[in-house]
């Protein structure tokens, strides 16, 4: 054949086969629904798969369960593997040493792939609540950032567990490790990781090269404490802004220097600054125990922001307030309403934009002091899980809300704490899942499960 006519026919195989090439490729990138990191990618608590059950069923197809230790972490879920931590007290300890863990498993077969344990001591922290990591781990591509209670952050390769780099908060910045632990989880911003530190002087909020280890910046002084807050980016304003609540403000960063955009002043009562900030067009909203709600206005024009409403109150008992005062549920904005979880597990729906309490609902959530749920965002409704563990599907409307099933997911299995109002033998679930690849993934301090909500499996 001359090669005249194999060109003549390799260009039709080729214009033919170029498309399908395509398709196939945009399948592989698109197939894969992961949860890298806090509240899934963007952390913005939306699961945007499709093919999900319309209806939970009588039974839930639970694909693997595998031993694991205690803790709060989260799991996270990218490039087949699921990524969670977890600690244990040393049996001879009589100061709660003991030894943390990063944990690697196959997503499909739940097989553990590697271990990565360190030493450390929860000494510092409240006795009650100290039994394991509270940060979900940040995946990266090649590389799986965990953090500590103590302070303790590891940069490890996820093929083998390997540590890459190492900081720790204490040792290398002069940390004071809060009450309730160090939560916060890393964000990964361009070459950028940044993190809630509580360096000093100065370094409150961090930013490393993410391959390296080599500090960038620092920013802000610390107040008191660190608190508890997840970091969110954001583009408002004509500009990307790195949103930080921490326990004595409300501020706003440019995320590659660390410079000041803006900052509202607003202490959180005993450094709990935990809810996550919640951005919905140009509102931005946070919440706290004993002082309820600040809602920002974000200017459209520049990287500012402006007081709407705040809450009054000093109280957070639920019969001496309208507004919401959230512990560790992060709240949800659709359109003009905010719905949330308040002090003592009362569900509320409040006008975002003035603050008013529109209604108020005791079905979602135990009625008890930090009663707790964390909810997802999938199509027109959301996926919830409690506290009490238990997977629900609901919907929240301007009139009130609308629960459409549940199912026993997990047990509870952590303590809830102490204080004068609550049930002292209340066991809780204070774990954020991941939605990943039509499953949910989840854990308790003994076990981490993968259940498909796949409609296809029902």
């Amino acid at each position: 054949m001359a090669l005249r006519d194999v060109d003549r026919l390799a260009k039709p195989l080729f214009n033919f086969l170029l498309p399908v090439a395509l398709v196939l490729l945009m399948a592989t990138a698109t197939a894969a629904n992961d949860w890298p990191e806090w509240r899934g990618e963007g952390r913005a608590a939306v699961w945007t798969e499709t093919g999900i059950v319309n209806e939970l069923p009588t039974e839930l197809r639970v694909k693997w369960r595998v031993p694991i230790n205690a803790g709060y972490s989260g799991p996270a879920v990218a490039d087949g593997r699921v990524f969670i931590t977890d600690w244990a007290e040393d049996p001879e300890s009589r100061t709660m040493d003991g030894t943390e863990r990063a944990i690697a498993l196959d997503e499909e077969t739940g097989e553990v792939l590697w271990v990565r344990e360190w030493p450390t001591s929860y000494r510092m922290l409240m006795i009650s609540y100290a039994i394991g990591p509270r940060a979900t781990p940040t995946v990266d591509g090649d590389r799986v950032y965990v953090v500590g209670a103590a302070g303790d952050l590891y940069c490890l390769g996820v093929e083998t567990g390997e540590v890459l780099w190492e900081k720790h908060y204490i040792e290398d910045y002069d940390s004071f490790i809060p009450t309730w632990g160090v939560a916060s989880s890393p964000i990964i911003d361009g070459d950028r990781l940044i993190t809630v530190v509580g360096g000093e002087p100065g370094g409150l909020v961090m930013a490393f090269d993410k391959r390296t280890g080599a500090e960038l910046w620092r920013a802000l002084d610390v107040v008191g404490e660190m608190g508890y807050g997840q970091p969110i980016i954001i583009e408002a304003g004509g500009a990307r802004q790195l949103i930080v609540w921490h326990a004595a403000a409300l501020v706003s960063l440019n995320p590659e220097t660390g410079e000041l955009h803006w900052e509202e002043t607003w202490e959180a009562g005993a450094g709990m600054s935990v809810a996550t900030p919640v951005r919905s067009g140009n509102y931005l909203l946070v919440t706290q125990f004993y002082r309820g709600s600040m809602m920002m206005e974000l200017n459209q024009d520049r990287p500012a922001a402006t007081r709407l409403w705040r809450g009054q109150s000093r109280s957070e008992l639920p019969n001496e307030t309208d507004g919401l005062h959230a512990m560790i549920t992060t709240p949800l904005i659709e359109g003009d309403y905010l719905y949330g979880v308040g002090s003592y597990g009362e569900l509320r729906g409040l006008d975002a934009r003035t603050g008013e309490r529109l209604w108020m609902s005791d079905q979602m959530t135990a009625q008890a002091r930090w009663g707790t749920a964390f909810m997802v965002k999938q199509d027109d409704r959301y996926f919830i899980v409690n506290d009490d563990g238990f997977l629900i599907i609901a919907q929240f409307t301007p009139e009130g809300y609308v629960e459409h099933g549940r199912i026993k997911l997990i047990e509870a299995t952590g303590d809830s704490g102490f204080g004068p109002r609550r049930a002292f033998d209340r066991k809780v679930n204070w774990s954020h899942p991941a939605y990943s690849n039509k499953h949910i993934v989840h854990r308790n301090d003994n076990e981490i499960i993968r259940a498909s909500l796949a409609a296809s499996d029902y």
